[in-house]
C-alpha cells in the first residue's frame, strides 16, 4: 500500500469514531478546543516543512483541523526516526492513532507490550491506551499517522 492508496482509505478509518466510549466523546457542539482549529474542507493536502523534534526524530504536518459531519479532530503527519534515537515519551490520549509505516521497523509499545512494525503494517493505537514508537531497526524510520477523536 503506498501513501495515495492509504490516504483514500482514510474516511473509512473515519469509521473509528463510533468505537469511542462515550466518555471520551464531547457532550455538545459547545464543547471547544484549547486552541480554535480550523475547519476542514475535501480536497488536497501537502506537507508543511520538516522540522526537528527531540533527537534523531523530525517530522512534517499534512493537515488539521475539524472535520465538518461533527465535533470530530482530524491530524495527519509523517514522522521520520534515525536508528538509535530515543522512543517518544509514554502518552495517552483522548484521540485515537493509526500508525502507518512508509520504511524501516518499529517497535510500537501498547499498554506494556511492544509490537514490531514493518514497512506496510498498520498499528492502531485507541483512545486512553499507554503508547510510543521507537526505531527498532538500523535504518531510518517513518511512519504516518492519522489521529481521529475529540478536541483535545
Amino acid at each position: 500500500m503506498d501513501r495515495r492508496e492509504f490516504a483514500s482509505s482514510v474516511p473509512a478509518l473515519l469509521a473509528l469514531t463510533a468505537l469511542f466510549p462515550a466518555e471520551l466523546k464531547p457532550q455538545s457542539a459547545a464543547a471547544a478546543a484549547p486552541r480554535e482549529l480550523m475547519q476542514l474542507s475535501s480536497g488536497v493536502f501537502k506537507p508543511g516543512p520538516v522540522k526537528a523534534g527531540q533527537e534523531g526524530h523530525s517530522g512534517q504536518q499534512f493537515l488539521i483541523g475539524m472535520l465538518k459531519a461533527g465535533n470530530i479532530r482530524l491530524e495527519m503527519h509523517e514522522s521520520v526516526q534515525q536508528p538509535g534515537a530515543p522512543h517518544e515519551a509514554v502518552g495517552t490520549h483522548k484521540h485515537s492513532e493509526i500508525w502507518f509505516v512508509t520504511r524501516g521497523i518499529a517497535s510500537l509499545y501498547i499498554n506494556g507490550a511492544e509490537h514490531r512494525m514493518e514497512t506496510g503494517d498498520v498499528g492502531l493505537v485507541c483512545a486512553g491506551d499507554q503508547h510510543w514508537i521507537k526505531n527498532a531497526g538500523d535504518t531510518e524510520l517513518a511512519y504516518l499517522v492519522v489521529t481521529v477523536g475529540p478536541p483535545e
